[in-house]
């Protein structure tokens, strides 16, 4: 039945498409007022039952469409994998515990876990205490072979290196490479206490600053932070007393060596002594792990992509779909099973793939091939998992400051020249609507009114 749905839809889009004039009114004067032309902008809205087309314009003009492409790697994820797909960590030993001594190596085998932060790396290194282990007297090894390593500069995409999106992807990924940095104001004392989470071995950071007057608005660049030394984060202006609480997470500015300073700090933590050093190596072979640590499921993980857009989750479970299905984690294995998914359960012409965050510049998709998607979507027994990962309009993740009255689940985009959105809304006679929207233009970044207004229009229809 999908099929024949899919098939009519590609039938009814290539043969509609509406004049300008029969976008919303609001839609009109809003791309109108900031200026960007019409060829700029792909819309596509429908009604789900029929299939029923409301707007069609510029359906089939490619564009880049920024984070809309983790809606293909999540729901080919969520087909290929299974929403109760877990990664494990694998811990191995390769020589005898007596007397709380570790006698030889411990081993920590990534697979491409995307949700390993601190409070999980404290549990590993918890039950390797678990094992009777106090002290090792060789080394703990990194393995992270399970992906193939992409070498990449943080700040080649958009010059922000510290931008913990930007962190490349890793078998053994801790905490996104990156350091959450609470700020907790001390009115007593008149200074901001500063903690850093994970701890990271030799990195010595300020504990306080002073707290000042003043607004809010830009209370980083008002801390004036040092992070270009790797041993040492300072902070040489004042936190606004004003902010209160705040958290800000910085990607660690040497990621190679995060995952080896946060496993060794990490297993201090927990009492445990090291003879050795943490280096990278592999497991060994033809082994049992002594023990796993198993994720949270993947219809948990996928709320965290799309909510929130986290671009290094979304390349994990890309990557992970090369190694499961092609037993190599590499870019190019793994966008051939998207490619291959495609074919198979959506026909048509292939668009253009990179990666499977949408951090490209050269992914193109059209407003058809998004509907098409969600369309498809729509009959698969995980479609709940799937909506429910999208951002509910005004509520919540990446929709939570929309000014749009209507409600509904929503996946937005956002690059450089690129405004995007695609899900499903509610309209005001409880119909269920898919929409696509998508902007190229060098001024997409101001057109959320564009967007608003579009999303409104629907839900009065």
């Amino acid at each position: 039945m999908i099929q024949i749905l899919i098939a009519c839809f590609g039938l009814l889009s290539s043969q509609v498409t509406f004049a300008a004039d029969t976008l919303p009114e609001a839609v009109r004067a809003e791309m109108g007022r900031l200026k960007i032309p019409m060829e700029s902008l792909s819309v596509l809205v429908l009604k789900k039952e029929g299939l029923q087309t409301l707007i069609s314009f510029n359906p089939s003009t490619p564009r880049n469409p920024a984070s809309l492409m983790k809606l293909v790697t999540t729901s080919a994820a969520m087909d290929l994998l299974g929403p109760a797909f877990t990664w494990t960590t694998q811990v191995y030993i390769d020589g005898p515990i007596e007397e709380g001594i570790l006698k030889g190596n411990l081993y920590i085998k990534g697979q491409g876990d995307p949700h390993f932060g601190v409070e999980r790396l404290w549990l590993l290194m918890r039950r390797v205490k678990g094992l009777g282990i106090k002290s090792i007297t060789g080394d703990i090894v990194m393995d992270h072979k399970s992906f193939e390593p992409i070498l990449q500069d943080a700040g080649d995409f958009d010059g922000e290196p510290l931008r913990p999106y930007n962190a490349s992807p890793d078998a053994l990924l801790i905490n996104f490479k990156s350091l959450l940095i609470s700020f907790v104001p001390d009115l007593q004392a008149k200074l901001v206490r500063i903690h850093l989470e994970p701890p990271l071995q030799g990195l010595n950071a300020q504990e306080t600053a002073p707290l000042i007057s003043g607004d809010c608005l830009d209370y980083r660049a008002g801390l004036r932070a040092s992070f270009q030394d790797p041993n040492v984060i300072t902070f040489r202006g004042g936190y606004p007393q004003s902010c209160g609480e705040r958290l800000w997470p910085i990607a660690y500015v040497d990621p190679s060596s995060f995952a080896d300073k946060a496993i060794a700090a990490m297993w201090g933590q927990v009492g445990g002594s090291l003879a050795g050093k943490v280096r990278f190596g592999e497991a060994p072979r033809n082994q049992k792990p002594i023990f796993s640590l198993e994720s949270p499921q993947l219809a948990e993980v996928i709320r965290e992509i799309n909510k929130f857009s986290n671009n290094v989750m979304a390349q994990q479970l890309f990557l992970t779909m090369g190694m499961t299905f092609k037993n190599s984690g590499s870019p190019e294995a793994s966008l051939g099973v998207l490619n291959k998914w495609w074919t198979e359960k959506l026909s048509g012409p292939i668009p253009t793939f990179v990666n499977g965050s949408g951090l490209s510049r050269d992914t193109r998709m059209s407003a058809d091939d998004l509907a098409k998607l969600l369309v498809w979507d729509l009959a698969q027994p995980t479609y709940p998992e799937l909506a429910s990962s999208l951002p509910l309009v005004g509520v919540d993740g990446t929709l939570k400051q929309s000014k749009a009255k209507t409600h509904g689940h929503l996946k937005t985009g956002s690059l450089k020249d690129v405004l995007a959105i695609a899900g499903y809304l509610q309209n005001k006679k409880d119909q269920q609507l898919i929409i696509v929207a998508i902007i190229n233009h060098p001024q997409a970044q101001s057109a959320k009114p564009v967007l608003d207004a579009l999303i409104d229009w629907v839900g009065d229809h």
